[in-house]
């Protein structure tokens, strides 16, 4: 029996993938209040643990801040210092030695900008958290805030230089850590998806104006990472295609972002969409992101995945198969079954022998 597309394995620079089926980024919003900040625990470990152990080929993390301003919210994980560093670490090792697809993890780093020191989703409250409250100030390409957000200080050319930096240390981290890969979070809103919208950014210097100009931070912080990692490790970029808005970003302008992250030493462009201004209008629907994916990939030769309202494995093997995207990002499904890929194998008909412990999920042929 020929082995489903979603079963076929993908290697990105050294890296091989066992599969198609992926993990995408997930806030969980749950480091402890009264610790240390930013630092992952014992449920970030079962969380995406759960994902290694099911099946999944990549696993990336939650977006970690890559410096203290950077979170979202002050529940946020970080990757900016040695505590973190070093809780991060003990899930990486987790994740190598129990994943039964040979599962690799790549790290999601990101600064959310003027969508930062937000209070986090099940906190019962909802916008900025004031410094009483353990929030600080946000910054931006300019001070324009988020509908319902506190406005940010616009980002000079040292502040520009300094997350430049920061970007880069956290990936020298990642790689201390043991990570696989990197995900550079450059969409739904936060900070260099903010410099690359015009609804956004209106500055007037080199970090603004036409397309070149707004993209040049998401391109200065990919050449800054691949400086620091090595040759051999895949970089990856996550995008929003659009933004769902008159004026905005659209699909040209993403596919010409895409092209010019390849060039600087991006392997595979994670199409999402949407986040950057509060009266986007998307249109949901199963695989309405696909689309965006496919045409990134077949104008560019860039490998892409999707993520977005696929649930099924039926999906995931059309969206392969077809060649609308080189993998496909699991989010609310994973968290409803945690051995999404185990039981993709199984309706598919892939004779998966990935771990003994799970010898009877083997579709028997006879008995």
């Amino acid at each position: 029996m020929a082995v489903p597309a979603l079963f076929q394995p993908l290697t990105l620079r050294s890296l091989e993938l066992q599969h198609r089926g992926w993990v995408s980024p997930m806030c969980q919003y749950s480091c402890e209040p009264d610790g240390a900040p930013g630092v992952p625990n014992d449920w970030h470990l079962m969380h995406l643990g759960s994902f290694a152990a099911g099946g999944a080929a990549l696993i990336l993390t939650e977006a970690a801040a890559v410096n203290a301003e950077g979170r979202i919210s002050p529940r946020d994980a970080g990757l900016y210092n040695d505590e973190q560093a070093a809780a991060w670490e003990r899930i990486v090792r987790f994740v190598h030695r129990h994943g039964t697809a040979g599962t690799k993890i790549g790290a999601q780093l990101a600064h959310a900008g003027r969508k930062a020191s937000t209070y986090w989703p099940f906190s019962g409250r909802s916008g900025s958290v004031p410094a009483s409250d353990g929030g600080w100030e946000t910054v931006g390409p300019g001070t324009q805030a988020f509908d319902g957000y506190a406005s940010p200080a616009a980002m000079t050319e040292d502040d520009i230089h300094r997350v430049i930096a920061d970007f880069a240390a956290a990936a020298a981290r990642a790689v201390d850590i043991g990570f696989d890969s990197i995900e550079l979070h450059g969409a739904h809103g936060y900070l260099l998806h903010q410099f690359q919208s015009p609804l956004i950014n209106d500055r007037t210097d080199a970090w603004g104006g036409g397309a070149d100009g707004r993209n040049r931070l998401t391109l200065a912080v990919i050449d800054a990472v691949r400086n620091v990692i090595p040759d051999s490790m895949p970089l990856l970029l996550r995008i929003s295609a659009t933004d769902w808005a008159e004026g905005g970003i659209g699909i040209e302008d993403s596919v010409r972002l895409a092209a010019q992250a390849a060039e600087h030493g991006v392997d595979l462009v994670d199409v999402s969409s949407g986040g950057a201004v509060a009266h986007q209008r998307i249109q949901p629907g199963p695989g309405y992101q696909t689309e965006f994916a496919a045409r990134i990939r077949r104008e560019t030769g860039v490998p892409t995945g999707t993520v977005g309202l696929l649930t099924s494995p039926g999906q995931a093997e059309h969206v392969v198969a077809t060649g609308q995207a080189d993998g496909v990002f699991i989010a609310r499904a994973a968290l409803r079954d945690p051995h999404w890929w185990l039981r993709a194998a199984f309706e598919l008909g892939h004779d998966l022998r990935w771990a003994p412990q799970y010898e009877r999920a083997v579709p028997r042929r006879a008995f």
